[in-house]
């Protein structure tokens, strides 16, 4: 059931209680409106589907669900050669520059309308007649559960942000101060701790994983207890823990919740990490499901509408084609023509992330994508540097949108899969205790779906079992959420709170830079290119009724199995060249050969000398340390509409690079 169908319908009516276009204004609803809206279940939940009304915008569908999550070294796309006052800034950790760029004023503002829509449904209920009633209960939950996701995409992308418990009314002080996202962490977790009892698990909800739902709420509960754990920028542009410069004893810090019976609080990152490990467990014992065994069938059937509670996705955002949803036109498998419309692909994935998966990890496959179709029935290869997310494609879509369609899909987009919380629960039992029997268990059950089973016991027993000490564990933990959840947008955020940041894009940029000059014969003997020298230069492929097959899909081929003739592309359709190949460069796009004027001929020619591709130059050309150990610039700045308008707001600090050298 797609419910944006019922708020396209309903919104402009009961859904809008007040008018919250720009930042600080805000119009007076009538207490008779208000009272009569909430008197009764049917038209509160016309209000409450006006805050999810504002997922359908572009602000979250083309850029904080994915494009903006990026570069890392999982998800990362090209910029220019220089700043454009762009998106691309933001790709390249440049966002500093970009206080004048339109989109973040309409993402901010999306956020805060969503904030005070959620608010309005919370305070309206809590003053209706009919509070008491299950459904109103679990409604004014749902609304606590809408406004502390938003909570968390406005500290993961903004950091310290302005925060508001109640909803915008004349007269009320609208110009606030930021507040510390730790601050915002723990009132959020407590308000959900407080009423996640009173939801629906999604077995039962009416509308099942596409509205937030008890299991969601629970999963939500750890994801913002450990971003609560973890690191965040400080404004002097330092990644820290609450307790490294705030008084963590206070009340604004801490929260209070029962577990089977047992009072407990959570204030330091120790505690908030059993906190997360506390709902995990909560979640598992009262709603626990085996993960879904078929792992490229989870998105599949995103693309094909179906939506089933109690499985795999505990809730994702529901979309109707036309209406919202640019999964499979901005993220996804690249569609340059067809009969179900086209793509505008704005998220890559490395090719360092591609290799870093074992060679017989099912995963692998699904998430990273290789072929774009350029027809229906034709395909031809990606480059090595333009690797799309596999998970979600147009062409598996069970409608036809028609050729010239792109955005609007329809497909919903996945906020939190189970597989998520196993590894939550395993990442913090092993903060707390070490790599201790339940944590193993939690990594055992993600990995044993990604592997065949034949690789059950070297793949997955032998490997978890292995992991003898906590760093070993954590690292594993690091390295399973990438190839769990590649393209998700989950990664970025994930290194902010673990404060690794900086060390994986170091260790990216050198990966890329050594497996680049393994294709060139005079590095060889160099010890930085001998992890990579049996990488093929290039890849070979052929098509099988016009879909893609490629010969060697990492490795280089022995000279006897090189095909001794290659044809282009395009020519691979031709009858006459059935069973011939082409080849598409595979390490060797990653370095560049540096050419110079011949002062004889005036022709340029090969000096000898080489430099890394410039997709390795620009990708993450915004950090600048050699070490890793300095904070990234990840933070984006407040629009410079929202700050001139405003008497506190600024974006002093943070980490922000305003400078485009």
């Amino acid at each position: 059931m797609k419910i944006n169908k019922y708020i396209i319908a309903t919104f402009m009516g009961a859904a809008s209680l007040t008018s919250c276009e720009d930042f600080l204004t805000v119009d007076s609803p009538s207490q008779f409106d208000t009272n009569y809206v909430f008197s009764n279940e049917n038209d509160a939940k016309k209000v409450l589907l006006g805050a999810y009304q504002l997922f359908c915008e572009d602000p979250f569908t083309s850029r904080m669900s994915a494009v903006w999550a990026q570069n890392t070294d999982v998800e990362a796309i090209a910029p220019g050669e220089k700043p454009d006052g762009s998106r691309r800034d933001v790709w390249s950790l440049q966002g500093g520059l970009l206080e004048g760029f339109g989109d973040i004023k309409k993402a901010w503002d999306n956020n805060y309308l969503a904030i005070d829509r959620a608010n309005q449904v919370i305070e309206g209920i809590r003053q209706s007649s009919i509070a008491n009633t299950p459904n109103m209960k679990s409604m004014l939950a749902e609304a606590y559960c809408l406004r502390a996701y938003r909570y968390w995409m406005l500290c993961c992308i903004w950091g310290d942000v302005p925060y508001f418990s109640e909803a915008a009314k004349a007269g009320m002080e609208l110009d606030l101060p930021k507040t510390d996202k730790n601050i915002i962490f723990s009132k959020e977790i407590q308000a959900l701790v407080d009423q996640e009892e009173n939801m629906m698990f999604s077995d039962v909800a009416p509308d099942g994983i596409e509205r937030m739902n008890r299991d969601f709420a629970l999963g939500l509960i750890a994801r913002l207890a450990m971003f609560r754990a973890g690191y965040g920028m400080t404004k002097e542009g330092t990644m820290k823990r609450a307790e490294d410069y705030l008084d963590v004893t206070s009340e604004d810090l801490t929260v209070t919740y029962t577990i089977n019976g047992t009072e407990k609080r959570a204030s330091t990152s120790r505690d908030y990490y059993e906190l997360a490990k506390d709902y995990c467990q909560k979640l598992i014992s009262l709603k626990g499901r085996t993960l879904v065994s078929d792992y490229k069938n989870i998105f599949e059937r995103q693309c094909q509408f179906v939506t089933t509670p109690n499985e795999e996705v505990l809730y994702e955002v529901a979309f109707v084609a036309g209406n919202g949803g640019d999964v499979a036109w901005c993220i996804g498998q690249t569609v340059s023509a067809s009969s179900k419309g086209s793509t505008t692909i704005q998220v890559n994935l490395t090719p360092s992330y591609y290799c870093s998966f074992d060679d017989n990890d099912i995963r692998r496959d699904v998430t990273c994508c290789f072929a774009k179709y350029t027809s229906d029935n034709t395909q031809s290869p990606e480059s090595f540097t333009g690797l799309t997310v596999g998970k979600w494609s147009r062409m598996w879509m069970t409608s036809t949108p028609g050729k010239d369609s792109s955005k609007g899909t329809g497909i919903n987009w996945p906020l939190m899969r189970y597989s998520d919380v196993l590894l939550m629960l395993a990442e913090a039992e092993n903060e707390l205790n070490g790599p201790t029997a339940l944590a193993k268990e939690q990594l055992l059950k993600v990995r044993t779906r990604a592997f065949s089973s034949a690789d059950q016991s070297e793949k997955v027993t032998n490997y978890v079992n292995a992991l003898s000490n906590k760093e070993e564990f954590f690292n594993a933990i690091v390295d399973e959420r990438a190839w769990e959840f590649g393209g998700e947008a989950l990664r970025k955020y994930d290194l902010a709170r673990w404060n690794i940041y900086g060390k994986k894009i170091v260790e990216t940029i050198e990966t890329l830079t050594q497996m680049g000059r393994s294709s060139i014969d005079e590095f060889k003997d160099e010890p930085g290119v001998q992890p990579y020298l049996n990488y093929a230069r290039k890849l070979y492929y052929t098509k099988k009724a016009g879909m893609l097959v490629f010969l060697n899909d990492k490795y280089k081929l022995a000279p006897e199995d090189e095909p001794k003739e290659t044809v282009k592309d395009e020519d691979l359709n031709k009858a006459e060249n059935e069973g011939k190949y082409a080849t598409m460069n595979f390490t060797s796009q990653l370095i560049t050969a540096l050419t110079a004027k011949d002062p004889v001929t005036g022709e340029e020619v090969k000096t000898g000398e080489y430099e890394p591709a410039n997709y390795i130059k620009y990708c993450w050309r915004g950090y600048t340390d050699p070490t890793g150990q300095s904070a990234v610039p990840y933070l984006l700045p407040i629009g410079i509409e929202t700050v001139q308008n405003s008497t506190v707001l600024n974006n002093d600090g943070y980490g922000h690079v305003k400078s485009s050298n």
